[in-house]
């Protein structure tokens, strides 16, 4: 029989190799996962770093469709003021067409076309999270400002650019209309329809108040129109959402697949070392108390 007569560096070894797999297990039950480190399985951990590159991409996508639904929704609200305020202001220009309703009539009419006129101004200078909505790409001034030597009695400042916002791969939505096509269209000129009213009042001319009230009314259906851009890019990304949702809820579940400890196993697993490690501390007491005459009894 061959006897090793320094077993302690084998039996030390072993005890340390035993140590770790105990470790690992415990780690694992702590995480629920079974690649802790690279090293625990080098092809998964290469997956799990593409798996979550395409989750942080994933949620990225869904912070970025949640700030622009918010704005799409502030600017169609507000263009449903705007088409509310061009109501009444042809509700007023019927009645100063009228043959019915005198100077002082119209005058008073004026001033409150003009007040319309001032409100849609600030809507117009729609501002969210800092940004003008309907200055198209311009940032840091208000897109339109009042001014009396315009036919329109206002001048806008912005562009005619468009912003976009990119919702998924290879997808971008628009993410805004210029107040250049929305307000202030050639035929549809919000402003200009408005200001051409408040001049036929104030001149008494029925004849202008009624010419002026068809290019308001004009104005009002053009700004409904454009409305349709809100509601469909709002509907895209309702749907880009709900796509982004199930992509991440397979992500999870590929996750769960790659990595996810089988804590029954792994249990028993550390039931078994712990086992051996017990094992391993009793055979290493008795060797530090045997010597060579044990084994030639």
């Amino acid at each position: 029989m061959r006897i090793n007569p320094t077993p302690l560096p084998d039996l030390l070894a072993a005890l340390e190799q035993n140590q770790q797999l105990i470790n690992s297990d415990l780690q694992q039950i702590s995480s629920g996962q079974s690649v802790n480190v690279p090293s625990d399985n080098p092809a998964a951990a290469a997956m799990l770093v593409e798996n979550g590159a395409q989750t942080a991409q994933a949620d990225q996508f869904q912070r970025s469709i949640g700030s622009l639904q918010s704005e799409l929704q502030t600017a169609d609200s507000t263009l449903n003021s705007v088409t509310t305020s061009l109501e009444r202001a042809i509700s007023l220009g019927v009645e100063g067409a009228s043959g019915t309703v005198n100077s002082s009539d119209r005058q008073a009419m004026a001033a409150e076309v003009q007040g319309i006129q001032s409100q849609l101004l600030e809507l117009a200078n729609l501002s969210y999270q800092g940004n003008y909505v309907f200055a198209g790409t311009a940032t840091g001034a208000a897109p339109y400002v009042a001014d009396p030597t315009s036919p329109s009695g206002v001048q806008y400042t912005g562009n005619s650019g468009v912003n976009t916002v990119t919702v998924g791969d290879h997808l971008a939505v628009k993410a805004n209309l210029p107040g250049s096509q929305l307000f202030s269209a050639p035929g549809s000129d919000v402003f200009q329809s408005l200001q051409d009213l408040i001049t036929g009042l104030q001149n008494n001319d029925s004849n202008a108040v009624s010419a002026a009230v068809s290019e308001v009314t004009e104005a009002s259906s053009y700004v409904s129109n454009q409305r349709v851009f809100y509601g469909n890019t709002i509907n895209q990304l309702d749907s880009q959402q709900t796509f982004l949702s199930s992509e991440t809820t397979q992500l999870a579940s590929q996750q769960n697949t790659i990595a996810g400890a089988d804590l029954p196993a792994v249990i028993s697993n550390l039931e078994s070392a712990q086992v051996s490690r017990q094992a391993a501390l009793e055979a290493l007491g008795q060797t530090q108390q045997t010597n060579l005459f044990n084994y030639i009894k």
